[in-house]
């Protein structure tokens, strides 16, 4: 049964397909702004939380320290 719903599934998307591809290029472009243009990006400060609190980087916390800051030369940036 699972077979089946792929099958139909594929069939949808190829005739959506089909459709968007017989519309002219200004229907396209319209199509294509409401179905992005209703996305909200996350701002800076989303980001800068998600990637503190998602988990993806605290494999660094068990890394040793490795350099110091005699290390490489210093660069002054002001």
């Amino acid at each position: 049964m699972e077979s089946t719903a792929a099958t139909t599934n594929t069939q949808l998307v190829d005739s959506l397909i089909q459709v968007i591809l017989s519309l002219s290029s200004t229907e396209q472009a319209l199509l294509l702004d409401k179905l992005l243009g209703e996305i909200p990006y996350p701002s800076t400060s989303e980001m800068m939380h998600l990637a503190e609190q998602g988990g993806s980087f605290s494999f660094w916390q068990e890394e040793p320290e490795i350099y110091t800051l005699d290390d490489g030369e210093f660069i002054f940036s002001g």
